[in-house]
């Protein structure tokens, strides 16, 4: 092949590769834009699915209310069925101090109430008996959600009688004990309803409403762990009676067998 017949081979290879480059991107191109296209199909129907959601989450909240009621009506007949529903939850128990404790075996009724648009946010109710620590009969918090979407919560002002702000009486103690001592002794459960700093992840308030609220009864049934181990000391004390008596069974027969062979008479 002359020289001058391979340069013309080469740019028509090199033209054709070049062709091929244009085809596949326009190619691309047009894939992407149909992507978009689809994507945005299926961006609409999330958006319907939502509302559909919303709205029969709404049913639902309307018809679980009746039985809400029954249930707290219930509760109610249990002595403090709340304090140790949070006393056996294990994130609840970790923000719980001994006073904290004593402060809501007051506590006899709580309730959960999500707002008629799911999506704005929900109010949780504590009602308690008279008690020496504060004045209120019933403590709330609530969470929002504005129309920009950004999260903010306000709650009651607890009324604390003299010298029983178990709020102020966590800092303290801690200031006392030590650096040491901060990091065993959690705050206050009641700083909670004073704490609005970052209502968009209120770690407590999503417990309470998502895992407590819908079945706290599986938490006061958590079995005490002090009965568990208590069992279990008595299940290994019988075992070991029992293997005493196999032991003292085994011996028995051994001598039994002694006694047999002392008994019969040697051949002569």
């Amino acid at each position: 092949m002359s020289a001058s017949a391979a340069k013309v081979s080469k740019k028509e290879l090199n033209s054709n590769y070049d062709g091929a480059d244009e085809t596949s991107e326009k190619e691309q191109q047009e894939a992407i834009e149909h992507i978009d296209e689809v994507q945005n199909e299926i961006d609409r129907l999330n958006e319907q699915a939502s509302e559909e959601i919303l709205k029969v989450e709404q049913k639902y909240n309307k018809l679980r209310q009746p039985f809400f009621q029954k249930r707290s009506e219930l509760i109610a007949k249990i002595p403090n069925f709340w304090v140790t529903t949070f006393v056996n939850h294990p994130q609840v128990s970790a923000l719980l101090g001994e006073e904290d404790e004593e402060a809501l075996h007051y506590l006899t009724r709580v309730e959960v109430t999500e707002f008629e648009d799911i999506k704005s946010g929900y109010r949780i109710d504590f009602y308690f008996d008279e008690n020496p620590y504060f004045e209120n009969k019933v403590l709330s918090k609530e969470f929002h959600l504005n129309e920009s979407g950004d999260p903010s919560s306000k709650s009651t002002e607890i009324k604390w009688k003299s010298g029983k702000d178990l709020t102020k009486r966590s800092s303290q103690t801690q200031n006392k004990a030590g650096k040491k001592r901060q990091h065993e002794e959690p705050e206050s459960f009641f700083t909670w309803f004073t704490d609005h700093s970052d209502a968009g992840a209120d770690e407590l308030g999503e417990v309470i409403k998502d895992d407590i609220w819908p079945n706290p009864l599986q938490y006061y049934l958590v079995p005490d762990m002090d009965d568990e181990e208590a069992e279990g000391e008595d299940d290994d004390d019988e075992e070991g009676l029992e293997d005493i008596d196999e032991e003292g069974d085994e011996d028995d027969g051994e001598e039994d067998d002694g006694e047999e062979d002392d008994g019969e008479v040697c051949p002569r």
